[in-house]
């Protein structure tokens, strides 16, 4: 579905974790430095989303990776440590003239799709995988909203659903 079309905030809340669910939860933000105009408007949307809905900053831990294709390796660590409710991944990959964009994009998201198979917690894909610049920034808080605040509402979703299971 595009994204034009659908918007996360714009459903019911009624699949958030209450006060007390989220008690003594801890979230992990990895975001990239690679096209960090865009990635840290998105990791600051995906604090906001945590913010707005009840997780307070000293829940929060931010970590900065080089690039997208790191956010595999960053994500496997900070999982290992069993300190986080869910993870978030935040990158931004944009087309170029070379096959690097399809490789690096395939590479994440591989990646991203393993550790959740395996996974004691969730690991949210926030990886913008664009055509141009201006589609990048319409996801990070222009014209589409930002995706990285939606990936924060997806993480405190995922919780509520899967918070008591091991």
């Amino acid at each position: 579905m595009s994204t034009a079309n659908f918007d996360l905030k714009k459903f019911e809340q009624n699949g958030l974790p209450t006060d007390d669910e989220l008690a003594g939860k801890r979230f992990a933000v990895v975001y990239a430095e690679w096209n960090s105009d865009i990635t840290f408007r998105l990791a600051e949307g995906a604090k906001k989303g945590f913010n707005d809905n009840g997780v307070a900053d000293d829940c929060i831990d931010f970590k900065v990776v080089p690039g997208a294709f790191e956010l595999t390796f960053a994500a496997s660590k900070l999982m290992k440590t069993g300190k986080y409710a869910a993870i978030v991944v935040i990158g931004c990959v944009i087309k170029g003239e070379t096959p690097h964009f399809d490789y690096i994009c395939e590479g994440v998201t591989n990646g991203i799709s393993m550790l959740n198979v395996e996974a004691v917690c969730p690991v949210i894909f926030s990886v913008l995988t664009t055509l141009d610049k201006q589609q990048a920034l319409d996801r990070c808080g222009g014209s589409l909203g930002n995706k990285g605040e939606e990936c924060a509402i997806s993480a405190l979703k995922m919780l509520k659903t899967f918070g008591g299971l091991k």
